[in-house]
């Protein structure tokens, strides 16, 4: 069964935390609300299921804007609604720049602020489905043995099997034994579905000098193992 989405709402107003959160009821989500910042901080308990922050910009003690920020630096940050009665373009920016999916002014349309709810949500949905994704990847990079791992970030490069054997001091038959085993540890069938996860797992980025194929991802003669 599929859980339903939540929709953290914060907000100094009770009259908006009542009316904002029937709305987004209405939409089929579960609202949690809290009258500021700091409630919501000590209260917060991250959830399994996609979430996201409808958040007001002017608040007592810790605005929207700060709040945006401290969760920025935490490993919870939520796709983020701005709403706010009277938003200015600098901060509009500072919210935008900062990842918010949207700023609404109040007073907003009920269709705005569900659609701009249904997009944070898919946001999130998304990114936690990448981040599953590359820790499977992570976690299958970390079953290669050291050779392995070495062809692996030549193999991604475009290099041919005995191009990676003259560079690793080897032989071409050797080589071929040690893909096979990374293509089937990293559980890949195409060199380009195997340049996709490398890419995903940063190892261009960690390895310097190497670079995904400069025509594509897969190279013809390299297809075969």
């Amino acid at each position: 069964m599929t859980e339903i989405p939540i929709v953290f709402l914060v907000d100094d107003d009770p009259s908006i935390l009542r009316s904002v959160g029937r709305l987004i009821r209405s939409g089929g989500y579960n609202v949690y609300p809290y009258s500021s910042a700091r409630e919501f901080l000590t209260q917060l308990q991250p959830p399994q299921q996609p979430c996201c922050l409808v958040l007001d910009l002017a608040m007592p003690e810790l605005s929207g804007i700060e709040l945006q920020k401290r969760l920025a630096e935490t490993q919870f940050n939520p796709p983020i609604i701005f709403i706010s009665g009277h938003g200015d373009v600098p901060t509009t920016v500072r919210a935008m720049k900062g990842g918010a999916v949207d700023f609404l002014t109040k007073p907003f349309e009920d269709r705005e602020l569900l659609q701009a709810v249904r997009q944070a949500l898919q946001k999130d949905k998304l990114a936690r489905r990448d981040r599953l994704e590359q820790t499977e990847v992570m976690t299958q990079l970390k079953s290669l043995t050291g050779r392995e791992g070495q062809v692996l970030r030549l193999v991604v490069t475009g290099m041919l099997n005995k191009q990676i054997a003259a560079t690793l001091g080897t032989c071409e038959k050797t080589i071929k034994v040690h893909r096979g085993r990374v293509m089937r540890k990293m559980h890949v069938q195409s060199l380009a579905e195997l340049v996709r996860k490398a890419e995903k797992a940063g190892v261009f980025m960690s390895s310097p000098g190497l670079r995904p194929p400069a025509q594509g991802p897969l190279n013809p003669r390299m297809s075969a193992i």
